[in-house]
């Protein structure tokens, strides 16, 4: 029987003095972990050709990002991230996968970043924004978890999506709000074209589509 591929996080954290809000996902695709990138990767934090993410950030902020395999591309998104006070800190540090994939629900085996560890370290941070929700493996869904062997709990703010909770740091005592957004993925079309906002935005202009859901949605809280 075949070793699971081990699945580790290529990038550490992008963190720096005075962030103020974490990016906080799952796992890059496996590509990324081997370096056996696709034309149009870009070698960084959601660098996917096929992520959404950048895209997203390009349209809100005007950036004219490069969507290539360069460093220039790198060092266009550190430092738009370090002038908005943007970090990145995915919660999977690792996970088998007996299928070599990019999903969520085939991660076994899952170990976890201290991220409470890194908020206590970095207390300027007040916002951790999920790139997906509370679905099995998803970055909240692991969140949760890690809150739950520290006898903490996510308190509601706002149950419509995106969900916000918060919650207060059992060390350094400060509050920090979280923010589920909808995942930028081609996988969570499906799930954006079943709500009944992007339903309404659709009916009044046709042309609207998924990638135009998730920029309103992402510019409220970036």
């Amino acid at each position: 029987m075949s070793q699971p591929f081990l699945h580790t996080h290529p990038y550490p954290p992008f963190l720096f003095n005075g962030v103020e809000k974490l990016i906080v996902g799952t796992l890059p695709p496996p590509r990324f972990t081997t370096g056996l990138l696709k034309e149009g990767d870009v070698d960084f934090c959601y660098g996917s050709r096929d992520g959404q993410l950048w895209p997203i950030l390009d349209r809100i902020f005007h950036l004219d990002l490069l969507f290539e395999t360069t460093e220039a591309a790198v060092q266009q998104r550190k430092e738009f991230l370090r002038e908005q006070k943007i970090g990145v800190c995915d919660i999977v540090a690792s996970a088998e996968r007996e299928k070599v994939d990019a999903s969520d629900l085939g991660m076994q085996n899952v170990q976890l970043r201290d991220l409470l560890g890194y908020l206590e370290e970095y207390t300027t941070v007040n916002t951790l924004l999920f790139t997906g929700g509370n679905s099995k493996n998803g970055p909240e869904y692991f969140f949760r978890r890690l809150l739950k062997t520290n006898n903490l709990r996510l308190q509601v703010v706002d149950s419509s999506v995106p969900r916000i909770h918060q919650f207060v740091h059992p060390s350094t005592q400060i509050n920090i709000q979280t923010v589920s957004l909808t995942a930028p993925s081609g996988a969570a079309n499906r799930a954006v074209g079943s709500l009944p906002l992007y339903k309404e935005l659709k009916r009044k202009n046709p042309s609207f589509n998924t990638l135009d859901f998730r920029v309103l949605q992402y510019a409220k809280f970036f």
